[in-house]
């Protein structure tokens, strides 16, 4: 599966790439205007890649074809999960970071996030990657496939940075579940920077704060 990708770039010759996914729904251009706001000059020039998802039916909408990363099978999330749709959009982004790589920017200098439905690929990504990564941004997201993280997990990036965002009246992916989230892989060993905001299923420019200070020191 080829993806439509927005690039974007601070300057000549970047030394990281984020890439960033976004919520169902939505597309590639969702993001740029955050991305935009964050003050990376620090890190150096950076790589912004925004793939959009593929359009597909989605079950909880009544089977109207939107910009998905998978399909929703469900209100709960984890009962019944689209673990095809997941791993297709795995495929997907691994295909992106590998391209990355050949163009010269080594996994460790590579961030993988996203919202929503971005952030459950990206978790589902970034762990089982088989090079350590510079970190995984998860905003307003959960753990996909949850019961098969472990067994399936890279030991390269078991020590990798975890930024986790959500908001404390998030009705889409309920706070319950981002702190079940947190827990998992707080118990798994991994490093977890969780951040709670007084917001619905969105984001809130302290995140982007928040977010700008850990991508500042995972890329430093």
């Amino acid at each position: 599966m080829t993806l439509e990708v927005i690039e974007a770039q601070t300057g000549d010759n970047p030394v990281a790439t984020i890439l960033i996914m976004h919520g169902l729904g939505a597309d590639g251009r969702d993001f740029v205007p955050i991305a935009e706001q964050l003050d990376l000059s620090g890190v150096g020039p950076v790589r912004f890649l925004f793939p959009s998802a593929p359009v597909i039916p989605v079950t909880i909408n009544g089977g109207y074809e939107m910009r998905a990363w998978y399909d929703i099978l469900g209100a709960d999330l984890v009962r019944r999960e689209d673990e095809a749709g997941l791993r297709r959009s795995q495929a997907s982004i691994e295909a992106l970071i590998a391209h990355e790589v050949t163009r010269g920017i080594p996994a460790r200098r590579i961030v993988v996030a996203g919202f929503s439905q971005g952030a459950a690929v990206a978790l589902m990504t970034g762990l089982r990657h088989g090079e350590r990564l510079a970190g995984i941004a998860v905003m307003s997201g959960y753990l996909p496939l949850a019961d098969k993280t472990a067994a399936e997990r890279s030991a390269a990036n078991q020590e990798v940075p975890l930024f986790l965002g959500h908001g404390a009246r998030d009705g889409v992916v309920a706070l319950a579940r981002a702190t079940a989230t947190r827990d998992a892989l707080t118990t798994l060993g991994y490093r977890v920077e969780w951040h709670e905001y007084l917001m619905e299923h969105s984001v809130c420019p302290q995140e982007i704060t928040d977010l700008q200070r850990w991508l500042q020191r995972v890329l430093a």
